[in-house]
């Protein structure tokens, strides 16, 4: 198995996230649409165990012999190779751990399904900045953002192996180590999801009763962006795992359903800036836009309320504010979102559409007579449930 070296000691004592945003640096290639997560996620899959690439990478780091590996054979990638063999030929990983015992790199094919050239010295542009010490990470940095493929770096002494996507920088850790943190994250999910649910259950309660204030929607939006962030963090354990990480994934599959609460809570009291925005777009924009605050920004009630579109100055935790519904109505089975938006747009708020009659539901394009006594018949089952779980 893949172990980890020393230099790895001072990033076990960080969370997971911060370890992978701290290595982060801005992007300087052109042309690549994906995010950093993104190319993270898919360079973890490439190289993860039960896959033919990392079972080359582990025959070369239990050898100790080192090497330099690039996944890409782009055109950017093609002008920095000089000498070397061509071999074209198919990726065993008995064939990259035989061509990983001479000095020069080996250049694979962008699915790392194919071995182009071995042996091959990289000229990338000695100009870049890089902030590793040997020379095999120092060139496999420099060919990684000048390229903006994956590279590959093993290191023969500290028995290391480093990957190099564009900016990002990124050490695999011993699968042991990586499902010993899964699971750990696990655990942390789930109790972090049932204070959702609590905090959920309080506001759906209010939201009944008309009396839910902006203390109570911004504590529901920062812990649903917590559970948000534990649950991508364990994503990308499950992407490193590789074939050994079915039943973590299992595990966060089943925490994870229905949990888009937190979107449809923003969609629920968002502001636009024109009153002309689409709810849903900018809800879902809004949303994306948080994931990349820091811890401290999200838990600053003040910020959160502002990105809402809230004057602060003027909003403190105890202003009441009044939902558009859709988060209670989405809960009322086999009703279509498109029916949902067009209650809103009809009557505008929840407190509106709970006073309405079952011929103003009628009147609701989408609905007619059975679906009309459904919702009132949905919407009284949820304020008992309410009711019930605040007294248990």
């Amino acid at each position: 198995m893949l172990e980890e070296g020393r230099n790895a000691g001072i990033m076990k004592s960080m969370p997971f996230a911060q370890e992978v945003a701290g290595r982060l640096r801005p992007k300087v290639v052109a042309g690549k649409e994906d995010s950093p997560e993104q190319r993270l996620l898919k360079t973890l899959r490439m190289v993860a165990p039960g896959t033919p690439l990392y079972e080359g990478l582990e025959n070369v780091l239990r050898a100790r012999t080192g090497a330099l590996i690039v996944v890409g054979d782009s055109e950017a990638v093609l002008k920095l190779v000089n000498g070397g063999f061509r071999i074209d030929t198919e990726m065993h990983p008995s064939y990259l751990y035989e061509l990983a015992k001479m000095d020069g790199a080996i250049l694979l094919s962008s699915d790392a399904r194919r071995i182009l050239y071995a042996n091959v010295q990289l000229t990338p542009d000695p100009l870049i900045p890089s902030f590793e010490t040997g020379t095999r990470h120092r060139t496999a940095e420099r060919v990684a953002i000048q390229t903006g493929e994956l590279v590959i770096a093993i290191s023969q002494r500290r028995n290391v192996i480093t990957l190099y996507s564009g900016n990002l920088k990124y050490v695999l850790h011993d699968v042991g180590v990586i499902l010993a943190k899964a699971n750990q994250a696990l655990q942390t999910l789930e109790r972090y999801k049932l204070v959702l649910g609590q905090a959920l259950n309080n506001l759906t309660e209010l939201e009944f009763e008309d009396l839910a204030t902006a203390g109570d929607v911004v504590t529901v939006i920062q812990r649903a962006q917590m559970v948000s962030r534990i649950a991508r963090e364990i994503e990308r354990y499950v992407s490193e795992l590789g074939s050994e990480g079915r039943l973590v994934d299992m595990q966060l599959e089943e925490l994870m359903v229905d949990m888009d609460e937190g979107q449809l809570v923003i969609r629920d009291y968002w502001i636009p800036k024109d009153g002309k925005e689409d709810l849903a777009a900018g809800a879902a924009q809004l949303w994306e836009n948080l994931q990349g605050w820091s811890s401290e920004d999200l838990l600053d009630m003040g910020a959160v309320l502002k990105a809402m579109g809230y004057v602060t100055a003027g909003v403190s935790a105890d202003t009441p504010l009044t939902p558009r519904g859709f988060r209670i109505l989405s809960k009322i089975p086999r009703l279509p979102m498109p029916v949902i938006e067009n209650m809103v747009t009809k009557f505008g708020t929840l407190p509106r559409i709970l006073e309405a009659s079952i011929e103003s539901l009628d009147e609701v394009d989408g609905i007619g007579e059975v679906r009309a006594r459904s919702i009132k018949e949905g919407l009284r089952r949820l304020r008992e449930q309410a009711l019930i779980e605040r007294h248990l």
